[in-house]
């Protein structure tokens, strides 16, 4: 940092894989809690100022509406505690923060749910998912672009008070797990790709080692209002990872899904 000299620094590097974290919390805790906090340290030594990432997983779930960002946090499993204590240190770090709450990410790249699903659907006819956890899921490309937006704004408005702080950032929308493979199978099922039945299930069909949040919707009407950003709606974002994977969408026989949050 210090040879670059960098105008901002958007802090997404992070500990992700969500179950295994359970076995390994310490080293989840060393990436998403210490790690974060150094880099914020860092930063704030330089006077830049930071964007860092973080999840709807600091909360438990239990709220019936969606969460805001003054919502108190209860993360309830080892990695949203990590990645709570990395929101903690790097606020500590110096006022100079964006930190982005957002949820259900997935790309045409890397390991998620889109892609796990669309690997399930070449094999089998009929795929059980779960339908009792509510969320938003959030296309990278769009929190990208929001980031961006996050970033010129923090360029030209640095002496506002109103931009630092925790913003949540996610896709438009709400659906279930259930309903976003439904959506990413319809979409697929549109260029000729084989569409399985998803057959709705409750979390206690499908147990992981680390719990997860009934409830992970995010209200982003804060960012909206201080940042003029607003993802787009989540089918929007299934629509786009969909049209970018097919085609050239290669799956390899080592893959395997974390369905991370």
């Amino acid at each position: 940092l210090a040879d670059v000299r960098p105008d901002i620094v958007v802090s997404a590097a992070a500990y992700t894989a969500v179950d295994k974290a359970e076995s390994e919390p310490a080293l989840a805790s060393a990436v998403n809690g210490a790690g974060a906090g150094e880099l914020a340290a860092q930063c704030a030594r330089l006077s830049v100022p930071i964007v860092h990432l973080s999840t709807d997983y600091v909360f438990d779930g239990s709220k019936a509406t969606p969460y805001v960002e003054t919502d108190p946090t209860a993360p309830i499993n080892a990695y949203g505690r990590s990645k709570l204590e990395g929101e903690r240190l790097v606020a500590a770090a110096g006022p100079r923060h964006v930190i982005l709450r957002t949820a259900w990410v997935y790309s045409p790249f890397g390991t998620n749910f889109v892609k796990t699903m669309l690997r399930a659907a070449e094999t089998r006819d009929a795929l059980g998912v779960v339908d009792d956890q509510r969320g938003c899921p959030t296309y990278a490309p769009h929190l990208a672009d929001a980031i961006l937006a996050i970033a010129r704004r923090i360029e030209t408005h640095a002496d506002d008070a109103a931009i630092w702080g925790i913003f949540n950032a996610a896709g438009g929308g709400e659906t279930t797990w259930c309903g976003f493979a439904r959506e990413v199978f319809q979409v697929a099922g549109r260029r000729g790709a084989k569409v399985p039945v998803v057959n709705a299930i409750e979390t206690s069909g499908f147990p992981t080692p680390a719990r997860r949040p009934a409830n992970s919707r995010l209200d982003c009407t804060k960012l909206e209002r201080v940042f003029g950003v607003k993802l787009p709606d989540w089918k929007i974002g299934a629509q786009a990872c969909e049209a970018r994977l097919s085609g050239s969408f290669s799956l390899s026989p080592s893959f395997r899904g974390e369905g991370a949050g």
